[in-house]
């Protein structure tokens, strides 16, 4: 049996988490979080359903739940009533935790309710349950239908993080800043609970601002997580402010995740701070794959290397493994290892199919260097482009697009063309007057390769994108 946090069991005497101008210490945690465990197990719940706003309250709900044995499911607080509705009917929670006050909708208010207090004492915390028994069941994006339920055992999120804790020489003495939504892999595990299985600290800035950072990291903090949006933020502020380049160049670690972050910005922040951003790769189903190590060559535009324990191989169209590692063969990336999660929540067909003999099917599409290091090039529903016989993955080209002066944002993706089975198609966010669309093709060849220059160039105002940050193609109107 894994305890996941043995620091509320010995209750240094240091802050666990701030949220504002609110803290708690680990032996108040261990107290209010305890004390709401022994209430949970009263209860004798199957599943709770956490509101998970970005507040102290969500955090002390899921370390409760987790503490309790009880699998939390976290709720995204700006979700549709369609998706919560299949939420709540496909994971049929018995109790709704949540911060008081909060207006819930009609699915979830339906429930029971227990409003989520930061008073009380447990005495001896529960004894907690064994490595596969379930801890979180996170929802994916439902891309490709009704969002599947993936459950994450104990022994998930033990795994992960302390296979982080190896990579990033992440200690007790570390100090976490970030402004992540809670309801999801990167903000609540690794940013919430990942500070506490190290004994360490969080402080949630609630909604992100580089002023918040650079006050941040100028005091305690000395790791910070964020999403590209935030560090595309941070690159193009970072020049004009002398406090925000000074609190990043005394940063331990740098951490980017949930899309990739563009070589550009990459570029900006090192440039004008000496600092270079790391990146992970990971996922709801597997939570940490890959990541560049602390101690290791920082590769802009790379995911670094399998995390201890994880194991990674590149397959191509027929399911055969590729074992060529030239930085060139693009193949899917499938894993296994400790870090995967039990399965879909009622879809054993779903669980079945995710699978290939033991491997999970990430869907992403990646090459890999001699060394080990991967490169994600897209997902390969949507951004894996077939064009006249060659294979290319759209992030290599959104890069290259990057560069141009007058790009602000770009998305690439393909669309049916009778020639070359798929044509490239760019579309743009640009910096001021909009760059003709043959400068920017001419571009894209004069840097990689014309069969990777842009058939067809489209103009918008903005991206779509998710809470995370991610552009969201299937969007992107032909």
């Amino acid at each position: 049996m894994t305890v996941l946090f043995p620091a509320l069991h010995t209750a240094p005497a240091k802050p666990a988490l701030r949220f504002g101008d609110r803290t708690l210490g680990y032996a108040e945690l261990a107290g209010v979080a305890g004390a709401l465990a022994h209430d949970l197990r009263s209860r004798a719940p199957g599943r709770v359903a956490v509101w998970a706003t970005a507040g102290m309250e969500t955090s002390v709900a899921v370390v409760a739940a987790l503490l309790a044995g009880v699998p939390a499911i976290p709720v995204n607080p700006k979700i549709g009533e369609r998706e919560l509705a299949h939420i709540v009917a496909d994971s049929e929670p018995a109790l709704v935790l949540t911060e008081p006050g909060a207006n819930l909708p009609a699915a979830l208010d339906a429930l029971p309710r227990k409003d989520v207090t930061l008073t009380g004492t447990a005495g001896e915390l529960p004894e907690e349950p064994g490595d596969e028994a379930p801890a979180l069941i996170v929802y994916t994006s439902g891309t490709t239908g009704p969002p599947k339920g993936a459950v994450l055992p104990r022994r998930a999120i033990a795994s992960t993080l302390d296979a982080l804790e190896d990579a990033w020489q992440w200690t007790a003495d570390d100090v976490l800043v970030h402004a992540l939504p809670l309801f999801h892999v990167h903000g609540l595990i690794l940013g919430i609970l990942g500070p506490l299985r190290r004994g360490g600290t969080v402080h949630h800035i609630g909604r992100f601002s580089t002023e918040a950072i650079a006050r941040e990291l100028g005091g305690e903090a000395t790791m910070m997580f964020g999403v590209p949006t935030m560090y595309h933020r941070i690159a193009g502020e970072v020049n004009a402010s002398g406090e925000l380049a000074r609190a990043l160049r005394g940063a331990r670690l740098l951490v980017s995740g949930s899309a990739a972050l563009p070589v550009r910005d990459h570029r900006l922040i090192t440039a004008a701070t000496g600092q270079q951003v790391i990146e992970r790769y990971g996922m709801t189903e597997t939570l940490m794959n890959t990541s560049v190590r602390a101690d290791g060559e920082r590769r802009p535009g790379t995911v670094g290397v399998p995390l201890p324990g994880v194991r990674l191989r590149l397959v191509d169209d027929d399911g055969r493994t590729i074992e060529t590692s030239d930085g060139e063969t693009v193949g899917e990336i499938q894993v296994r290892g400790p870090n995967l999660f039990s399965g879909y929540l009622n879809r054993p067909d779903a669980t079945a199919e995710a699978f290939d003999d033991g491997w999970f099917r990430t869907g992403d599409m990646a090459t890999r260097d001699a060394d080990g290091y991967v490169r994600i090039v897209g997902r390969k529903a949507t951004d894996l482009i077939k064009s006249g016989g060659y294979k290319i993955g759209a992030g290599e080209i959104e890069n290259a697009l990057l560069e141009h002066p007058g790009v602000a944002e770009v998305a690439v993706t393909g669309e049916p063309d009778e020639d070359l089975g798929e044509r490239i198609v760019a579309w743009i966010v640009a910096d001021g007057e909009p760059p003709a669309e043959r400068e920017l093709t001419d571009h894209v060849a004069k840097l990689l390769s014309p069969h990777k220059r842009p058939r067809i160039v489209r103009y918008l105002d903005s991206l779509p994108r998710n809470d995370m940050g991610k552009v969201l193609k299937r969007s992107l109107d032909a």
